[in-house]
């Protein structure tokens, strides 16, 4: 079973993540504290460890609000599916492309190779559909309803 592994908020872009234990979503848009609670199509990115590994990162390091872990699969999860994290529900609206600036934030010597190593791998970008109670650090993650593409 998947389970949420770390929580992290962006106070201001390009500012260290705040890691928090708890987090509240907005429905239409993000969690409440981050400076993409307002974002529809980008309001949280969900992102599964496994990535993080692969790469010899830790939670937060590509900028992902919610770390879970237990579902290695989660980039091929098509549009429009819907994930329930602790007690919010979300609806996947697309991969989160790597941004240009990501690997100089991590420090890496060729952050050019760096944003082509996480093409597809850098997790998904999602919206709050409902938000009955908080997310907290050890709550499961399901699939609550699969859209398949066909």
């Amino acid at each position: 079973m998947a389970r949420v592994l770390s929580l992290q908020l962006h106070g201001t872009h390009g500012e260290p993540l705040q890691t928090k234990d708890e987090v509240r979503g907005r429905v239409g848009g993000g969690l409440e504290g981050d400076s993409h609670v307002d974002r529809e199509k980008r309001g949280v990115v969900v992102l599964d460890r496994s990535t993080n590994d692969a790469l010899g990162l830790k939670a937060g390091d590509l900028r992902e609000q919610i770390t879970i872990e237990g579902m290695p699969d989660l980039n091929s999860l098509a549009v429009g599916t819907r994930l329930r994290i602790g007690g919010i529900t979300v609806r996947v609206n697309g991969p989160c492309e790597p941004c240009t600036h990501i690997g100089e934030m991590n420090g890496v010597a060729d952050p050019r190779e760096f944003q082509a190593k996480l093409e597809g791998r850098r997790g998904l970008n999602c919206t709050v559909l409902a938000a009955d109670a908080p997310v907290h650090v050890g709550d499961d993650v399901a699939v609550q309803r699969a859209v398949t593409t066909a």
